[in-house]
Parts: structure tokens; sequence; C-alpha cells
């Protein structure tokens, strides 16, 4: 099987997470000159959203050899990310959960 709807899902999700990643980066560097407490924290878990939008995407990268490994990096990407920056990963969690669920579960013919 192609698993082309899995790479192609993944790579949207994990653009979409590296977009949400970067306005919680942008929030936070805004909370930083402005002096806000805590915008600090907000920059940490921006990039942790990063890392979990790089995972997403090396998950991608991989589902088409390896389904179940991918699938399995692109779930950990949208659970992490969505505990980081919570509703600026919305859209990229639905996206690399439907992707990863389906590299996990679709049969091979």
């Amino acid at each position: 099987m192609t698993r082309t709807a899995e790479l192609v899902l993944g790579i949207i999700g994990g653009i979409f997470g590296l977009l949400g990643a970067g306005a919680a980066l942008f929030i936070g560097g805004l909370g930083s000159v402005f002096g806000a407490g805590g915008a600090e924290a907000i920059i940490g878990l921006g990039w942790l959203a990063i890392v979990a939008s790089i995972i997403g995407l090396v998950g991608a990268g991989i589902v088409k050899g390896r389904a179940r490994a991918g699938g399995a990096l692109m779930i950990v990407s949208a659970i992490l990310g969505l505990i980081a920056v919570s509703f600026a990963y919305l859209l990229a969690t639905i996206l690399l959960g439907i992707a990863g669920l389906l590299a996990l579960f679709r049969k091979e013919k």
C-alpha cells in the first residue's frame, strides 16, 4: 500500500504545528518584551512544540517504509504538541492524530 494519505496528512499537520509553535513563540516574545509574568514558560513550551512538529514530520517521512513507527511518532507528536501549546496546536493535533491512527490500524493489501 502506498500510504499517501498518511504522508500528506502528516506533512500538513507538521507544517500547521510549526505555525502554531511559531505563534506561541511570538506571543511569548511579546510577553517578555512587555514584562508579563510567565512569558519565559510560554517561549519554552513553544520550542517544545517545534520539536514535536519536527518529530511529526519525521514520522510522516518514514511512514511509507515503516508504517507503525511513523504512526507512533505522529501520535506522540500530536499529544506532545497539544500539551505544550494547547489551542495553537489543535489543527496539527487533529491531522497528525488521524495520520498516525491510519498508519497504525490500516491493513496492508
